[in-house]
């Protein structure tokens, strides 16, 4: 498909959904791409830019610096308009084939009958923030009072250098159940006190940022503005209770978690598809 030049119709390329209001976008995109608002100024609008090629793909390094600079558009929209729904990197949007339908016709189709739940979502999230919370148990300092570990300990003194390597196994093998067991009690009630400051929480999935640590809680939390300092006022209460807990607070950041688009343009033809990079 061509217009009457012979060159391809411009497709847009999605960064976020935001509300109706007087926002306008105050950073570039994508290399610099100038990025502009599509939608009725009354209703939900799409925060995009006028793209001409392919999903973006190419060296690591390159799709890092494509995914910050995403990143920072809908960080820009979450400032300026209250609210977002960020869009994953890469939903580029086309014309289509069969109807003639330009892209902006529709995106501007599907903002018109989405209307109603981009809407209420973003009323739900208007003036919220996401917060990662990650809390592990440091090993050594968990099981450095335990008598079991103290009787190994001793045990391993003065034994031959065969001995010891073989108690040094069983140490280690015990050392580990302990800190896991620990864990798994902890985590009830530390997860119910933080979700209690949280609008939301969702937990995922990450392995150990340093070599001994169990992990407890990895989450990531709903929060509004004073809700982020409930939430470090109960970490800091969390840690003075547990000296031996590894606390990492991080954020805010705009609500990726909780305002997943993933499936949203499945429906609208003329969508190229995601780059196997991202």
């Amino acid at each position: 498909m061509t217009d009457d030049n012979g060159a391809a119709p411009p497709k847009l390329y999605v960064y976020a959904i935001v509300p109706a209001g007087d926002y306008t976008p105050k950073v570039n995109g994508i290399d610099g791409s100038q990025v502009h608002l599509i939608g009725n100024p009354e209703g939900p609008r799409a925060v995009v830019h006028t793209h001409t090629g392919g999903p973006y793909d190419g060296p690591d390094d390159d799709v890092k610096r494509w995914i910050l600079q995403h990143s920072e558009v809908v960080e820009d929209g979450w400032q300026g308009a209250g609210s977002v729904l960020p869009v994953s990197f890469n939903v580029i949007v086309r014309p289509d084939t069969e109807s003639g339908a330009t892209s902006t016709a529709q995106l501007e189709r599907w903002l018109e009958e989405s209307n109603g739940a981009l809407s209420a979502r973003l009323g739900e999230l208007h003036g919220t923030s996401e917060l990662r919370v990650e809390i592990s148990l440091d090993r050594s300092a968990f099981v450095e009072a335990n008598d079991e570990v103290r009787r190994i300990k001793v045990d391993m003194e003065d034994r031959p250098a065969g001995v010891r390597r073989l108690l040094e196994k069983r140490l280690e093998k015990t050392e580990k159940e302990l800190a896991d067991r620990e864990a798994d009690d902890l985590y009830p009630s530390l997860r119910a006190r933080i979700a209690e400051q949280c609008l939301g929480i969702e937990e995922y999935r990450t392995p150990p940022r340093e070599a001994g640590q169990t992990p407890i809680l990895m989450a990531s939390c709903l929060v509004t503005e004073p809700g982020i300092q409930n939430l470090g006022a109960e970490l800091t209460s969390i840690q003075n209770e547990q000296p031996a807990v590894s606390i990492r607070f991080l954020g805010p950041w705009p609500p990726y978690s909780f305002a997943d688009m993933s499936d949203a343009f499945a429906g609208m033809s003329g969508q190229d598809q995601p780059s196997s990079a991202t």
